[in-house]
């Protein structure tokens, strides 16, 4: 069985407009495993799984960064899963 790529990504959007983003996000990828409004640095944080870089790529580029309320995204991998 092939691993997925988990990813954390770390969004900065418009005022007021975090809850509304983290719900499109979550009608919009099927890949997503979970998606919050939070406090802090950033404003929301979703995270995706994937098959491999490019499906992640296609994702962030043509899906997520394309809302215009997202003014700036980071992500993060993950290495590896402790269980």
């Amino acid at each position: 069985m092939r691993k997925l790529i988990r990813a954390y990504i770390f969004i900065e959007t418009k005022p007021g407009t975090s809850l509304e983003v983290v719900k499109r996000i979550k009608s919009k990828v099927k890949e997503v495993v979970q998606a919050d409004a939070i406090y802090g640095r950033f404003d929301a944080i979703v995270i995706i799984e994937t098959p491999d870089l490019e499906v992640l790529h296609d994702l962030l580029y043509n899906v997520i960064e394309k809302d215009p309320d997202i003014l700036h995204t980071e992500t993060a991998l993950t290495l590896t899963e402790i269980r």
